[in-house]
């Protein structure tokens, strides 16, 4: 033994000889709960019930659990539209609306130079691409590998299929290699039903590309709201579904679309050009929370728009 040292004779007293904290004022159990059965809460979210615990964490921070319903703002379009109008300037006309939204969806680029990390918002990040508006939109690649989505932390990977395309079963593989690679880490995959040029887009086209998606192992799935047959779409497809915004319409009629999905089974809305496009995005997005979190209307939606967009101008004026 070197000079100095201090033989310990037990491995739980410091050099001194004093007990260490673990082994300190040790009581017995005795509040066992005897005679209440042990509570097990099931998952509230549509088909999700047997997934991990991590996957469901994840889950629970795309939708809301009070409402089982999420409000995702997608401005990921720039990765084959590039900057379309309301995103020439994340920062300037996203980044604002960030804290009325549930959930950012974007690419990892405008993730990493244009959302402050501040803003605490859960990201669904778009995981597929290589493709254009110049090209056939159906050929695409998986464009994110799922070390670097964990290294963002997101919430979600996204990922476009095109069932009857030139390219179906290209897209459909990109969607299953993202599948595999998030439930190696617990990471849930959105599936994106992209539309061809020439597809018909009715009930029957969304219902199959949805079910389709939830069968190969998709944990939710994007597609499109149609009048005629939606309910048919939700429910034969056995996990949530969010309805994409689609082309810019006029703000009562965005808002009733959004309320017709939710009363036909949706569990909610994935919106871009129909809140940073409108003429007040700030009061769109709050308009769509009310619809998709409290059943709200869509006349009173319209009208706490309407409101919310007149404080914003008297604001303005004021300063």
């Amino acid at each position: 033994m070197w000079r100095g040292a201090v033989e310990l004779t037990c491995p739980h007293q410091s050099a001194r000889g004093v007990a260490m904290a673990d082994l300190d004022d040790i009581k017995d159990g005795k509040d066992w709960g005897i005679g209440i059965p042990a509570k097990n809460e099931p998952f509230f979210l549509k088909g999700s019930e047997g997934l991990d615990w991590g996957m469901k964490s994840r889950l629970t921070r795309i939708f809301n659990p009070r409402s089982g319903r999420t409000v995702m703002l997608a401005f990921d379009h720039g990765y084959f539209q590039g900057p379309t109008t309301g995103l020439e300037r994340i920062d300037l006309n996203i980044v604002p609306l960030a804290r009325h939204a549930d959930v950012l969806m974007c690419t990892r680029g405008i993730l990493r130079s244009s959302v402050p990390a501040a803003c605490g918002k859960p990201v669904v990040l778009r995981c597929s691409g290589g493709n254009s508006i110049l090209s056939e939109l159906s050929n695409e690649l998986v464009a994110v590998d799922i070390e670097d989505a964990i290294r963002l932390d997101a919430a979600a990977m996204a990922a476009q299929i095109y069932i009857g395309a030139e390219y179906e079963h290209q897209s459909i593989g990109n969607l299953v290699k993202l599948i595999d690679s998030g439930n190696r880490f617990g990471m849930p995959t959105l599936a994106v039903t992209g539309v061809g040029k020439d597809m018909v887009r009715d009930a029957r086209y969304f219902g199959l590309a949805s079910r389709m998606a939830a069968e190969l192992g998709a944990h939710y799935v994007k597609t499109y709201f149609v009048e005629d047959g939606f309910e048919r779409v939700t429910a034969g497809c056995p996990v949530p579904i969010v309805i994409a915004g689609g082309k810019k319409l006029p703000e009562l009629d965005a808002l009733t679309m959004a309320y017709k999905a939710i009363d036909q089974g949706a569990s909610g809305v994935d919106m871009g050009r129909n809140i940073f496009q409108a003429e007040s995005p700030s009061a769109m997005i709050q308009a769509v929370g009310a619809v998709v979190h409290d059943n709200e209307k869509p006349a009173r939606a319209f009208n706490m728009y309407k409101t919310l967009m007149s404080e914003e101008l008297s604001h303005a004026a004021a300063s």
